[in-house]
Protein backbone atom coordinates (compact mmCIF):
# COMPACT_ATOMS: atom_id res chain seq x y z
CA UNK A 1 0.00 0.00 0.00
CA UNK A 2 1.30 3.60 -1.01
CA UNK A 3 1.56 6.34 1.71
CA UNK A 4 -0.76 8.97 1.62
CA UNK A 5 -0.15 12.49 2.77
CA UNK A 6 -3.46 14.74 3.08
CA UNK A 7 -2.81 18.06 4.81
CA UNK A 8 -7.05 19.22 4.70
CA UNK A 9 -9.03 17.33 7.16
CA UNK A 10 -11.74 18.16 9.97
CA UNK A 11 -12.42 17.32 13.38
CA UNK A 12 -15.17 17.44 16.29
CA UNK A 13 -13.40 20.41 17.49
CA UNK A 14 -15.05 22.40 14.68
CA UNK A 15 -17.36 20.50 12.43
CA UNK A 16 -16.20 17.48 11.82
CA UNK A 17 -17.84 14.24 13.25
CA UNK A 18 -14.50 12.50 15.12
CA UNK A 19 -11.92 13.05 17.63
CA UNK A 20 -8.62 14.18 16.19
CA UNK A 21 -7.34 10.40 17.72
CA UNK A 22 -9.58 8.51 15.65
CA UNK A 23 -9.26 10.85 12.43
CA UNK A 24 -5.57 9.37 12.89
CA UNK A 25 -6.39 6.31 13.42
CA UNK A 26 -8.60 5.89 10.64
CA UNK A 27 -6.10 7.19 8.47
CA UNK A 28 -3.32 5.35 10.02
CA UNK A 29 -5.03 2.24 8.75
CA UNK A 30 -5.63 3.57 5.14
CA UNK A 31 -2.15 4.65 4.72
CA UNK A 32 -1.67 7.72 5.54
CA UNK A 33 2.25 8.33 6.61
CA UNK A 34 0.86 12.02 7.54
CA UNK A 35 -2.88 14.20 7.88
CA UNK A 36 -2.86 17.66 8.89
CA UNK A 37 -5.93 18.28 11.02
CA UNK A 38 -7.61 21.93 10.10
CA UNK A 39 -10.15 22.56 11.77
CA UNK A 40 -12.07 25.78 10.61
CA UNK A 41 -11.59 29.21 12.21
CA UNK A 42 -12.25 33.00 11.98
CA UNK A 43 -11.85 35.41 14.93
CA UNK A 44 -13.84 33.45 17.54
CA UNK A 45 -12.04 30.69 18.19
CA UNK A 46 -9.08 30.60 16.79
CA UNK A 47 -7.79 29.31 20.30
CA UNK A 48 -8.82 26.08 19.78
CA UNK A 49 -5.57 25.70 17.93
CA UNK A 50 -3.79 24.93 21.42
CA UNK A 51 -6.13 22.63 22.28
CA UNK A 52 -5.28 20.38 19.06
CA UNK A 53 -1.83 21.02 19.85
CA UNK A 54 -2.66 18.70 22.69
CA UNK A 55 -4.14 16.04 21.33
CA UNK A 56 -1.99 15.66 18.55
CA UNK A 57 1.15 15.83 20.60
CA UNK A 58 -0.06 12.41 22.10
CA UNK A 59 -0.94 10.72 19.10
CA UNK A 60 2.43 11.64 17.78
CA UNK A 61 4.46 10.30 20.60
CA UNK A 62 2.34 6.76 20.33
CA UNK A 63 1.18 6.33 16.57
CA UNK A 64 2.99 5.38 13.46
CA UNK A 65 1.45 8.37 11.92
CA UNK A 66 2.58 12.34 11.89
CA UNK A 67 -0.44 14.25 12.65
CA UNK A 68 0.08 17.59 12.09
CA UNK A 69 -2.17 20.95 13.80
CA UNK A 70 -3.39 23.25 11.16
CA UNK A 71 -6.10 25.67 10.88
CA UNK A 72 -8.45 26.26 7.93
CA UNK A 73 -9.48 30.11 7.55
CA UNK A 74 -13.44 29.73 6.69
CA UNK A 75 -15.46 32.57 5.45
CA UNK A 76 -13.51 35.55 7.40
CA UNK A 77 -13.60 38.77 6.17
CA UNK A 78 -10.79 39.41 3.34
CA UNK A 79 -9.81 42.04 4.80
CA UNK A 80 -8.47 39.99 8.15
CA UNK A 81 -7.30 36.47 6.05
CA UNK A 82 -3.47 37.95 6.91
CA UNK A 83 -4.47 38.67 10.19
CA UNK A 84 -5.61 35.51 11.52
CA UNK A 85 -3.25 33.22 8.83
CA UNK A 86 0.07 35.05 11.21
CA UNK A 87 -2.01 34.65 14.67
CA UNK A 88 -2.58 31.09 13.73
CA UNK A 89 0.82 30.53 12.71
CA UNK A 90 1.83 32.00 16.64
CA UNK A 91 -0.08 29.76 18.00
CA UNK A 92 1.39 26.55 16.62
CA UNK A 93 -0.43 25.55 13.29
CA UNK A 94 1.71 24.25 11.26
CA UNK A 95 0.02 24.10 8.15
CA UNK A 96 -2.49 27.18 7.16
CA UNK A 97 -5.05 26.52 4.66
CA UNK A 98 -7.94 28.89 3.34
CA UNK A 99 -11.65 28.18 2.58
CA UNK A 100 -11.36 29.33 -1.49
CA UNK A 101 -14.49 30.56 -3.51
CA UNK A 102 -16.26 26.99 -3.94
CA UNK A 103 -18.80 26.32 -6.42
CA UNK A 104 -21.17 25.65 -3.81
CA UNK A 105 -20.88 27.79 -0.86
CA UNK A 106 -21.10 32.21 -0.90
CA UNK A 107 -17.67 32.35 0.21
CA UNK A 108 -17.01 36.09 -0.03
CA UNK A 109 -15.19 37.26 -3.28
CA UNK A 110 -11.80 37.81 -3.28
CA UNK A 111 -10.89 35.19 -0.66
CA UNK A 112 -8.72 33.52 -3.47
CA UNK A 113 -7.19 37.05 -3.84
CA UNK A 114 -6.45 37.69 0.10
CA UNK A 115 -5.24 34.17 0.24
CA UNK A 116 -2.74 34.39 -2.69
CA UNK A 117 -1.66 37.39 -1.77
CA UNK A 118 -0.68 35.56 1.86
CA UNK A 119 3.00 34.02 2.13
CA UNK A 120 1.87 32.76 5.47
CA UNK A 121 -1.50 30.45 3.82
CA UNK A 122 0.39 26.92 2.55
CA UNK A 123 -2.71 26.14 1.03
CA UNK A 124 -5.69 27.40 -0.73
CA UNK A 125 -8.42 24.82 -0.58
CA UNK A 126 -11.17 24.12 -3.36
CA UNK A 127 -10.79 27.59 -5.02
CA UNK A 128 -13.26 26.89 -7.99
CA UNK A 129 -13.11 29.06 -10.74
CA UNK A 130 -10.21 30.98 -9.73
CA UNK A 131 -8.10 33.82 -12.00
CA UNK A 132 -4.80 33.67 -13.32
CA UNK A 133 -3.65 36.69 -11.87
CA UNK A 134 -4.56 34.60 -8.43
CA UNK A 135 -3.08 31.64 -10.17
CA UNK A 136 0.25 34.20 -10.62
CA UNK A 137 -0.16 35.50 -7.16
CA UNK A 138 0.04 31.93 -5.46
CA UNK A 139 3.36 31.06 -7.23
CA UNK A 140 4.73 34.29 -6.60
CA UNK A 141 4.18 33.82 -2.35
CA UNK A 142 4.66 30.19 -2.76
CA UNK A 143 0.80 29.36 -2.24
CA UNK A 144 -0.22 25.56 -2.90
CA UNK A 145 -3.51 24.99 -5.06
CA UNK A 146 -5.93 22.01 -4.00
CA UNK A 147 -7.94 19.42 -5.69
CA UNK A 148 -10.53 18.60 -3.53
CA UNK A 149 -12.04 14.61 -2.99
CA UNK A 150 -15.22 16.53 -1.24
CA UNK A 151 -18.77 16.64 -3.02
CA UNK A 152 -19.38 19.77 -4.51
CA UNK A 153 -16.35 21.73 -3.79
CA UNK A 154 -14.60 18.81 -6.56
CA UNK A 155 -16.44 20.60 -9.25
CA UNK A 156 -13.68 23.09 -10.28
CA UNK A 157 -10.87 20.68 -9.88
CA UNK A 158 -11.04 20.65 -13.53
CA UNK A 159 -10.12 23.85 -14.03
CA UNK A 160 -7.98 24.52 -10.94
CA UNK A 161 -5.44 21.77 -12.30
CA UNK A 162 -5.81 23.15 -15.80
CA UNK A 163 -4.60 26.44 -14.84
CA UNK A 164 -2.17 25.87 -12.32
CA UNK A 165 -0.22 23.20 -14.82
CA UNK A 166 -0.24 26.59 -17.12
CA UNK A 167 1.08 29.22 -14.88
CA UNK A 168 3.80 26.23 -12.72
CA UNK A 169 2.10 26.52 -9.58
CA UNK A 170 2.23 23.00 -7.04
CA UNK A 171 -1.02 21.35 -6.24
CA UNK A 172 -2.39 18.65 -3.39
CA UNK A 173 -5.06 16.25 -3.51
CA UNK A 174 -7.03 16.72 -0.20
CA UNK A 175 -10.42 15.25 0.89
CA UNK A 176 -11.58 17.99 3.36
CA UNK A 177 -12.44 14.74 5.70
CA UNK A 178 -15.23 15.55 8.01
CA UNK A 179 -16.94 12.13 8.47
CA UNK A 180 -15.07 8.37 8.43
CA UNK A 181 -16.44 7.89 5.09
CA UNK A 182 -14.52 11.28 3.42
CA UNK A 183 -10.93 9.47 4.12
CA UNK A 184 -9.45 8.05 1.10
CA UNK A 185 -6.43 5.92 -0.08
CA UNK A 186 -4.03 6.18 -2.34
CA UNK A 187 -5.39 4.77 -5.19
CA UNK A 188 -8.29 6.70 -4.90
CA UNK A 189 -6.66 9.89 -4.85
CA UNK A 190 -4.92 8.83 -7.92
CA UNK A 191 -8.23 8.04 -9.73
CA UNK A 192 -9.55 11.63 -8.65
CA UNK A 193 -6.21 13.15 -9.97
CA UNK A 194 -6.76 11.78 -13.30
CA UNK A 195 -10.18 12.37 -13.25
CA UNK A 196 -9.17 16.04 -12.62
CA UNK A 197 -7.32 16.03 -15.54
CA UNK A 198 -3.27 15.63 -14.52
CA UNK A 199 -1.33 12.91 -16.20
CA UNK A 200 0.19 9.86 -13.74
CA UNK A 201 3.55 12.03 -13.19
CA UNK A 202 1.38 15.02 -12.14
CA UNK A 203 -0.84 12.70 -9.97
CA UNK A 204 2.70 11.77 -8.20
CA UNK A 205 3.80 15.46 -8.02
CA UNK A 206 0.49 16.39 -6.45
CA UNK A 207 0.43 13.20 -4.04
CA UNK A 208 4.00 12.62 -3.10
CA UNK A 209 6.63 15.71 -3.77
CA UNK A 210 4.50 18.58 -3.82
CA UNK A 211 2.69 17.76 0.36
CA UNK A 212 6.30 16.56 1.10
CA UNK A 213 8.06 20.00 -0.15
CA UNK A 214 5.49 21.84 1.85
CA UNK A 215 6.23 19.82 5.20
CA UNK A 216 9.71 20.21 4.82
CA UNK A 217 9.23 23.96 3.61
CA UNK A 218 7.86 24.02 7.27
CA UNK A 219 9.83 21.70 8.69
CA UNK A 220 7.90 18.97 9.66
CA UNK A 221 9.25 16.39 7.51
Amino acid sequence: MRKRIDLHTHSLLSDGELLPSELARRACVLGHEAIAITDHIDASNINTITNLIDAVEDIGDNWDITVIPGAEITHAPVEIIEKLAVRARRLGAEVIVVHGETLVEPVIPGTNHAAVSCPEVDILAHPGLITIEDVELARENDVTLEISARKGHCLGNGHVAAIAGEVGVPIVIDTDTHAPGDLIDYEMARRIGLGAGLTESGVEEALVRNPRRLLKRNGIL
